[in-house]
């Protein structure tokens, strides 16, 4: 787990000349392997598609024995609780403590949308505001 990783929605749509080694996580995710949120922007861009940054960054925390369990529980609670419109999210943070015995992890996720248009379909439940992709 590093820092400007990506994580695809499984029905995320790609454009046709990319198709990068993901690994899942959990049900309804999975990780784009060794290719960097800045790297994985350029490749979608080239394509003319747009890999942009949606709202802003959130905070999720996990409890583990271990630090790689709650770091793991962490995510699990980000990538789940991220907007069903989003197909996308970057990493940009895992922080641990360790406090009383117990492991505790912050990951903060940024929101991302992959698609071929710049705006955003005017759907229900689409009323938030796109900030342009670094």
């Amino acid at each position: 787990m590093r820092p400007g990783s990506v994580y695809l929605r499984k029905n995320c749509i790609l454009p046709d000349r990319l198709d990068p080694l993901t690994q899942p996580v959990g049900e309804n995710w999975k990780l784009v392997e060794e290719i960097a949120a800045p790297v994985f922007d350029t490749m979608v861009r080239h394509l003319d598609w747009h890999f942009l940054c949606v709202l802003r960054p959130y905070r999720r925390r996990g409890f583990g024995l271990t630090e790689a369990d709650a770091a793991q529980r962490a995510l699990a609670k980000a990538l789940e609780r991220l907007a069903r419109e989003y197909n996308a999210a970057e990493l940009i943070s895992v922080r641990i403590a360790k406090f009383l015995g117990f492991h505790i992890a912050s990951v903060i996720l940024q929101p991302r949308q992959i698609q071929q248009f710049t705006a955003l379909e005017v759907a229900a439940g689409w009323h938030r505001m796109i900030v342009p992709s670094r």
